[in-house]
C-alpha cells in the first residue's frame, strides 16, 4: 500500500460501529466493539489506536488487518490450542464462542526492549536485573535478544484508567487465584505459539520480538485462545535485515508495530499519563505510515495480497452482519426439530 493510499482513508477511519439494531447493546474495548449473539461474540476491529493505555487517533485500514491477520493464526494454530474463532463474515468482523475470560495476559518476549516504564529494557536501564521473577544477565543492551524467551505475565485490570500490571507467576497465581496446572499449561502453550509465530515471521523476514496471548474457557471449561494473535497491535516486529546494521550502529529498530507511534510519543514526552498524548497534534502522516507499515506486515506474513476498499466501511459491515445472521436464522430453521 502506497502512503498516498492510506492518507486518502483518515477521513474514512472505523471510528465505532453501532449493531445494537441487530444484536442489542455492546461493548466497547480499546479497539474492538462486541456484541453478545446466542452463546456467541460478534466483535467488530476498529481502526482506534491506543498506546499507553489511551486512544491517541485512527490508523487506516488497523481494524481490518488485525481482524484478517488473526484470522490466519488462529487457523494456522489449531495444532497448538483450540481457538474461540466461529467465522469472520467480514474483513472487519469476527464471530467467536462466548468464553470466560481468564484474568491474565500471557506475555512472551524474545528480546529486551520498550520505552514504557513497565518495559524490561526500561526497568533494566534503571538497574534491576529481576523482571518479573527472571534473573537477567549483566551486560544486555537495549533490543538485545534474549538467551530464551521469557513469559513475564500481566494481570489484566478491568477498570478504566488502571494499567496492567506486570508480575512473576508466583505472584500471578496468588493474586489471581488461578489454578497452577491451569497456568502451567497456559505457559506452554504460550511457549509453543510464540515459536511458532518466530519461525513463520523469520520466513516472511521479520523478528517476532515480542508479543501477548489471552486464553479463556468455553462452556465445556476447555482451555481455548482469544482475542487476537500475532498482529501489529498486540506484538512488535522489526525487519530482520535491518538488525544487525542498526545494532552495530546504536540506532533503533525498525518498527512494524504501533511501537512506531509510541516512539514517536515518547520522544515528546508525551508518555506518562496519555492525556497529553490524546490531546497532541499527532501528524496524519503518523499513522498513515503506521498503516502501510501493518499492511506490509499481513502480506509478508501470510503471503497474500491486502485486499481493501477506501471509504466508510459501516453500510459494508451492518451489510455482512446482516446477511450472517440471515444464514444462522436459516440453518436454525432447517436444523430445528
Amino acid at each position: 500500500m502506497e502512503i498516498a493510499d492510506a492518507l486518502k482513508q483518515l477521513p474514512f477511519c472505523l471510528s465505532k460501529s453501532d449493531l445494537s439494531r441487530w444484536l442489542g447493546p455492546g461493548h466497547t474495548g480499546k479497539v474492538r466493539d462486541s456484541y453478545r449473539l446466542n452463546g456467541k461474540r460478534v466483535m467488530v476491529s476498529t481502526d482506534r489506536i491506543s498506546v499507553f493505555d489511551f486512544h491517541v487517533g485512527h490508523v487506516p485500514f488497523k481494524g481490518q488487518v488485525l481482524n484478517q491477520l488473526s484470522e490466519f493464526w488462529f487457523e494456522n494454530t489449531r495444532d497448538l490450542v483450540a481457538n474461540h474463532l466461529i467465522a469472520v463474515p467480514d474483513p472487519n468482523v469476527t464471530v467467536a464462542k462466548e468464553c470466560k475470560t481468564l484474568p491474565v495476559e500471557m506475555v512472551v518476549r524474545g528480546y529486551i526492549t520498550g520505552v514504557t516504564t513497565t518495559a524490561m529494557w526500561y526497568q533494566y536501564a534503571a538497574g534491576a536485573r529481576i523482571f518479573c521473577g527472571h534473573r537477567l544477565p549483566e551486560g544486555l543492551r537495549k533490543n538485545d535478544r534474549l538467551p530464551e524467551p521469557l513469559i513475564t505475565p500481566s494481570t489484566k485490570e478491568a477498570r478504566k484508567g488502571v494499567h496492567d500490571k506486570s508480575v512473576s507467576a508466583e505472584e500471578l497465581i496468588k493474586d489471581t487465584g488461578l489454578d497452577i496446572e491451569l497456568y502451567k499449561r497456559m505457559e506452554a502453550i504460550s511457549i509453543a505459539l510464540f515459536r511458532r509465530g518466530t519461525e513463520v515471521a523469520a520466513r516472511a523476514g521479520y523478528i517476532l520480538v515480542d508479543t501477548k496471548y489471552e486464553f479463556g474457557l468455553d462452556e465445556e471449561d476447555k482451555l481455548v485462545l482469544i482475542d487476537e494473535v500475532h498482529t501489529p497491535d498486540s506484538s512488535r516486529y522489526w525487519r530482520a535485515e535491518m538488525y544487525e546494521r542498526r545494532m552495530a550502529d546504536g540506532q533503533e529498530m525498525d518498527y512494524y508495530d504501533k511501537e512506531h507511534v509510541r516512539l514517536w510519543l515518547s520522544a515528546r514526552g508525551l508518555d506518562k499519563f496519555g492525556q497529553e498524548a490524546e490531546r497532541s497534534n499527532i501528524p496524519p502522516e503518523l499513522f498513515a505510515e503506521t498503516g502501510c507499515r501493518f499492511v506490509a506486515i499481513y502480506e509478508a506474513i501470510t503471503g497474500r495480497r491486502f485486499e481493501y476498499a477506501t471509504g466508510d466501511a459501516t453500510q459494508r459491515i451492518e451489510r455482512s452482519v446482516q446477511k450472517y445472521l440471515a444464514g444462522m436464522a436459516v440453518n436454525e430453521a432447517v436444523t430445528a426439530p
